[in-house]
């Protein structure tokens, strides 16, 4: 489990709204956390009206000042700042990861221009794609003000692939430590909906192509009764859906309707960023839903 977290920072309120979620998952988890500034190579001196991060004696003042305003003196807080200025903020970020040995990063995933749509937007998506870690995405719902944040209740899509398993593990592992309630959601696609080769097959053997994904289906509602045995025996509340859509489109839906505090996603995301973020279903959840999203790398 997440022993040690980290947390990109550029100064402005807007990053801030991560905070919640670090104070909480540190506490409960018993998780060191390393807040980290990376000094931006000919960044501008306001982003929206805001002072923009550009000196590292200023921004290791500015991380300080943020320890002390949210973190409890028992949590083991690190702060660190790349003074040599970067082109390649999430470079650095994803750098940092073998620097500094966080098995967890979070992050948010909204912004508008300048540095702060970088790293609100691209960073992110760039931090997920190169990386080798976990991202907890976070959007920010107000311009302003704290939103607190809670996991009474996990929702852990899966398609019952073993090369998937880590981030069902994960999502139990989180759901035991925050005493919280698992939701597992499986999803077999329409034949409308299939892809690649399968929709290629579905065109010319529609029936075929049905009664394999009722093979599918099958298959995977008792993986699914498996998995909620194993989440009771190590003392997890847990429940199963098995739905039939677009995985993303039903993963967002579910998540609204049983007010899920969190999506735990086993994501490939290998490809590059641009490939990630235009073919992951991860992506696809992420545009449709406000709600905290953990990518866990498979």
């Amino acid at each position: 489990m997440f022993k040690h977290l980290l947390v990109p920072l550029d100064g402005s309120k807007l990053a801030e709204k991560v905070l919640p979620a670090a104070v909480c998952l540190a506490g409960a988890l018993e998780a060191r956390v390393t807040l980290l500034h990376v000094i931006e190579a000919d960044a501008p001196p306001a982003v929206h009206g805001e002072r923009h991060l550009t000196d590292s004696v200023e921004a290791a003042a500015y991380l300080e000042e943020i320890g002390r305003r949210f973190f409890a003196p028992e949590i083991h807080l690190e702060r660190h700042v790349h003074t040599s200025a970067m082109q390649d903020v999430a470079r650095g970020i994803v750098l940092h990861e073998a620097e500094l040995a966080p098995d967890l990063v979070i992050m948010g995933t909204h912004g508008r221009g300048g540095l702060r749509g970088l790293l609100f937007g691209r960073i992110a998506q760039q931090v997920v794609a190169a990386g080798n870690l976990p991202v907890l995405l976070i959007r920010p719902e107000a311009p302003s003000g704290q939103q607190p944040f809670d996991c009474r209740r996990i929702l852990a899509p899966t398609d019952g692939e073993p090369s998937h398993a880590l981030g069902l593990q994960i999502a139990l592992e989180l759901a035991r430590a925050m005493g919280a309630r698992l939701d597992l959601l499986g999803v077999v696609p329409t034949l409308n909906r299939l892809t690649g080769r399968s929709a290629t097959t579905s065109r010319f053997a529609p029936g075929t192509s049905q009664a394999m994904l009722e093979i599918a289906e099958a298959d995977l509602g008792q993986y699914l009764q498996k998995q909620i045995v194993h989440s009771k025996k190590v003392g997890v509340t847990a429940g199963a859906r098995l739905e039939r859509g677009d995985p993303a489109i039903v993963i967002a839906a579910t998540a609204e309707r049983l007010d899920a505090d969190l999506i735990v996603l086993g994501t490939h995301g290998k490809s590059g960023a641009a490939a990630f973020w235009t073919q992951s279903i991860g992506a696809k959840v992420l545009a449709q839903t406000p709600r905290p999203l953990l990518l866990v790398p498979v």
